[in-house]
């Protein structure tokens, strides 16, 4: 059932394969969430375990929130502040040089809009891709399927329905490129 979750097919979150996989990731999460801010290198094993991959030099600062853990790539020199809810039934990638925000919510399952379908439990998922350097503000919600550049910022409490290009500022809801951002500069200005 995992291949068809991953592949944006039809799945049932409740298949048992799933259903193991999830308790896996609320144990490592529950954990995750319960350790000190002076605790680096349990809280790095335990993301490690929990995720594909996390690069060199990330934080993730608890609490924490996932479906699976498994499907989730996070890029060196990130920064995720507290409360990231990220709902991997698809993969959810994330750059380098991230700046997530507090409360940021990643979501890749969808449902059917056919009540049966529903009913029965059916859903499926797409995939997330967050490209370098991107800063998400606080409360930012980025729905299945969405592409955001790299060095793009998203305001804090905007809602991400569509992909968004490189290198614009996007808020709103739903989020909407404003305008254009400045080509790389340094100095803090």
């Amino acid at each position: 059932m995992r291949e068809r979750m991953v592949a944006g097919d039809l799945y049932r979150a409740d298949d048992p394969e799933l259903v193991e996989m999830s308790l896996r990731a609320m144990d490592l999460t529950e954990e995750y969430n319960r350790t000190s801010a002076r605790d680096g290198e349990r809280r790095r094993a335990l993301l490690v375990e929990l995720f594909a991959e996390v690069g060199e030099d990330t934080e993730v600062r608890p609490p924490l929130w996932v479906d699976y853990g498994v499907h989730i790539s996070v890029g060196s020199r990130t920064f995720v502040n507290f409360g990231l809810v990220a709902l991997d039934a698809a993969a959810i990638s994330v750059g380098d040089d991230v700046q997530i925000g507090c409360n940021v919510q990643v979501l890749t399952p969808t449902h059917p809009l056919a009540a049966g379908a529903r009913r029965d439990k059916w859903e499926s998922a797409e995939p997330v891709r967050i490209g370098d350097n991107v800063w998400l503000g606080g409360g930012v919600i980025v729905l299945p399927g969405v592409e955001i550049g790299r060095d793009t910022v998203v305001g804090a409490g905007s809602v991400v329905t569509r992909s968004l290009p490189a290198g614009v500022l996007a808020v709103g809801n739903p989020a909407r490129v404003v305008r254009d951002l400045p080509g790389d500069r340094t100095g803090g200005g």
